[in-house]
Formats: C-alpha cells, sequence, structure tokens
C-alpha cells in the first residue's frame, strides 16, 4: 500500500522548509508567486492532500463551524440553514451538519464528534429544553455555542429566536379584527421552549382580547400532529371561530384532515400557522401565518459566535429575540357569503 504524502515530503521534493512549503500551500504572504506555484505543482503531482485536523492545530483555526438540527428535513430548518450557510460563507467559514433526530444522546455524540474536528464554533438547535443543557458540558469549555431558535432552560450559551409572544400578539390582533369569540390551540408540548412560548403566549393573548378558549392540542411539530389535532378538536364539540396552530406543518395537517371530517377552511373554521415556510404559501388556502426572520435570525447567530470565536465579544451570556411579522392569508379570512337572490 503507497504511504500517505506529507506536507515534509512536499517540502523536501521543494526544496524548502516545512514552514515555507506550509505558507505557500496556505497562499500566506511572505512566500513568491513563483514559489507557490511550484508548491502547489509539487504537492499536486505527489498526491498531496492536507489533513484538515493537522492544519487546525498549527493555524488555531479550522475556519469550520459545525450545526445541530433535531430532524433537518423539517422546512423550516431547511430554510434556516440554507440562511445560516450563507451568512457563514460570507464570513470565510465552512458549515459542517449533523442531525440529532431530537435525541439528547445522539445530540451529545454529535457534540463529541465536533470538538474532535476541531471546528471553532457551534450552532445548536436544542432537542430539549432541559436536557441540552447538560449535553453542552461534554464540549471542551473553549468552543463557543450559540442556540439557535431553541433555547435551554439554563443560560448556559448566546441564543438567537424569534420573539414567539409577540407573533401571537400579532396572531390575536388579526383574530380580534375577524371577530373571532372563540379559539382553539393545536401545538407542541413542553420539551421545547418554542413549543412552551407559544403555548404560554396563546393563552396570554387569549385573555388579553377576552376570547374565549375551547379545546387544546399538543404533540409535536408535525403534519400528522395537525392531523390528531383536528381529530381531536373536532370531537371535542362545535368548532370555535378559529384554530391557532403553533407551526405551519402543523396547520397543513389540520386543515387537510379538516377537509377529510367535510369541514372547510375558512368557511366553518379560521386556521393559522407559525414559521413563515414555502409551503404556506403554495398550501390552499394559502395560510395566515407568522413568518419568523430566518435572515437576521442567521445573521445575528452567526455575528455572536463569530465575536466569540475571535474573542471580540467576552460579556455576559445573552438572549436576543427578533420580531416576526405577520403574512395575512385565506385561511383566516371570513368567506364573503354570497348575495341573495
Amino acid at each position: 500500500m503507497r504511504s500517505k504524502v506529507t506536507l515534509s515530503d512536499v517540502a523536501a521534493r521543494a526544496g524548502v522548509s516545512i514552514a515555507t512549503a506550509s505558507r505557500a500551500l496556505s497562499g500566506k504572504p511572505r512566500v513568491s508567486r513563483e514559489m507557490i506555484e511550484r508548491v502547489h505543482a509539487i504537492a499536486a503531482e505527489m498526491g498531496y492532500r492536507a489533513d484538515p485536523v493537522a492544519r487546525a492545530l498549527r493555524q488555531g483555526s479550522s475556519r469550520l463551524v459545525g450545526m445541530i438540527v433535531p430532524v433537518i428535513g423539517i422546512p423550516f430548518f431547511a430554510q434556516l440553514i440554507g440562511a445560516v450557510e450563507d451568512e457563514l460563507n460570507r464570513a470565510g467559514f465552512e458549515l459542517l451538519l449533523a442531525d440529532s433526530h431530537g435525541f439528547v444522546d445522539e445530540e451529545v455524540r454529535r457534540l463529541r464528534v465536533f470538538g474532535e474536528r476541531r471546528v471553532d464554533g457551534i450552532l445548536l438547535i436544542p432537542s430539549d429544553r432541559a436536557a441540552s443543557a447538560q449535553s453542552l458540558a461534554s464540549l471542551p469549555g473553549d468552543v463557543p455555542v450559540v442556540e439557535v431558535d431553541r433555547a435551554t432552560d439554563r443560560p448556559v450559551a448566546d441564543f438567537v429566536g424569534v420573539d414567539n409572544l409577540l407573533g401571537m400578539q400579532l396572531l390575536f390582533e388579526h383574530l380580534a379584527e375577524q371577530d373571532v369569540a372563540s379559539v382553539a390551540f393545536a401545538g407542541a408540548d413542553d420539551a421545547t421552549t418554542v413549543g412552551v412560548e407559544r403555548w404560554e403566549g396563546f393563552h396570554a393573548m387569549a385573555r388579553r382580547t377576552g376570547i374565549d378558549v375551547r379545546a387544546t392540542y399538543r404533540s409535536e411539530f408535525s403534519i400528522e400532529s395537525g392531523a390528531g389535532a383536528a381529530e381531536h378538536i373536532a370531537a371535542a364539540g362545535p368548532l370555535p371561530d378559529a384554530i391557532v396552530a403553533g407551526s405551519d406543518q402543523i396547520a397543513v395537517g389540520l386543515v387537510s384532515k379538516l377537509r377529510e371530517l367535510g369541514y372547510d377552511v375558512p368557511r366553518d373554521v379560521l386556521v393559522t400557522g407559525f414559521d413563515g415556510i414555502e409551503l404556506a404559501r403554495v398550501f390552499w388556502p394559502v395560510l395566515t401565518t407568522v413568518v419568523q426572520p430566518v435572515p437576521a435570525i442567521a445573521a445575528e447567530a452567526v455575528r455572536l459566535l463569530l465575536g466569540r470565536i475571535d474573542g471580540s465579544d467576552t460579556g455576559a451570556v445573552r438572549r436576543n429575540r427578533i420580531a416576526p411579522t405577520l403574512e395575512i392569508g385565506m385561511s383566516s379570512k371570513r368567506a364573503e357569503l354570497p348575495a341573495s337572490a
């Protein structure tokens, strides 16, 4: 078997020191253009491949950021990943992506792998608001972490996410304008801060606006959960004027199952979502939804992380919430009755 070509081998062939060969290959100053071209040509001829871990040890930076999400397939997370990668690329960093599948033990394993790969920092969407704080204890103390979208109960790292309470306020103001007198809720359970905050925000805004709360259903952020909510709410008695869903995926499952049960949205009941994913715009009826400012969330998360990485930010842990907007679709507009003959 052919032995691995090392930087020392390339330097010997080029007749230069290892330090000079390293500077030439990385494009650093104090090396002539002719030398850079010569060393690159020799490295290519010999089949030399740089070891990213060794390079990170030499340079003190891998220019890599790891990101762990609970479920990569969730549309909102996919949208967030794309925005984060754009921000990192503009700053000269590459993104390494991992899926925890919503399990804390998998989250711990991926954190450990990122530590071994010498990433400069980590963006984490916690799988569990309580247990994920302990997951971070598996990381070396010098690896900066920023939590995104979801936070841990204990402030163990910087956090950037949407203002969920403001999002519910925007929804209820809109529903009040539609003369809604009763409302139901379909959301996620207490495993995540997002599930808790939207649940608490729903009740706080219902009290503030005087809208009566009917049936509620909490499971997970999925289309299947929305379908289960529709069956539960329909079986609980007469439909309320509106149903507030804790995510667009839940709203889609909710509306689809209501159709199967013989109900029409928005004629029989109004429905709203949360997140502002593309699906909300192509689904029928087009969903009224709280739109998360994904580019702004990604930019702020990356800004905080890079500040921790380069040492320019040594302040206390912070939790930054970014204001959402409301996008009104047909799903929450009162259907106009046809004129009488």
